[in-house]
């Protein structure tokens, strides 16, 4: 992760050089920093609040439907807005709740919970029908659990965010989503390097 101050001054310098959909996440831990960077360039004049699409992710540790709402809300706080355009489920499984962002036992390996994303993404519908998000959708989930998702909300996902490069074809994924009418986004859409793949040179 970055520095904090380099967090609000890559965002500011974004803004200005006119990107408008800002990607975040819980999970990144720098929510305020770009919060900051926001507030600074609405308070400027140089973007209105609805000229930007800003994206927020449901971390692990709040997949249970009763603080699911509690994420949102300390996204929004953070970022210092009234909505988010699109608020995702940043990961299809649970960390154990009420703690450290990524709870580990004893031995380094991550703590689970039996949270269901079904559950979360019911919870996320109650958050569109209070106007806190605006669209819901999801990332990093694979076609079976996306149809889980589909087949027991209301609300049908407009999104899914997955990893697609060179690297990692994702065309059956995206075929899928497409004929259900859900958008795509990709990250890391030349690579990412953790991959072994990547530790060639190019």
């Amino acid at each position: 992760m970055s520095k904090t101050t380099d967090v609000t001054d890559a965002v500011k310098a974004a803004i200005d050089v006119g990107y408008r959909h800002i990607d975040c996440a819980y999970g990144y831990g720098n929510e305020k920093e770009v919060g900051d960077a926001l507030r600074a360039k609405m308070a400027d004049g140089t973007v209105k609040r609805e000229e930007l699409f800003i994206t927020g992710k449901l971390w692990n540790t709040f997949h249970r439907r009763d603080i699911v709402k509690k994420n949102v809300e300390a996204t929004l706080s953070d970022l210092g807005l009234k909505y988010l355009d699109l608020f995702l489920i940043h990961w299809p499984l649970a960390y154990q709740e009420d703690g450290p962002t990524f709870p580990k036992d004893e031995n380094g390996k991550f703590i689970y919970s039996d949270a269901d994303y079904v559950d979360s993404w019911k919870a996320m519908e109650e958050c569109v029908d209070e106007g806190l998000v605006r669209s819901i959708g999801l990332s990093n989930f694979n076609s079976e659990q996306i149809q889980r998702v589909i087949d027991s909300g209301r609300i049908k996902p407009a999104m899914l965010q997955i990893e697609c490069n060179p690297y990692v074809n994702q065309d059956r994924l995206i075929s899928y989503a497409r004929e259900r009418g859900i958008a795509i986004t990709s990250f890391s859409p030349l690579g990412s390097k953790d991959r072994m793949c990547m530790s060639s040179q190019v």
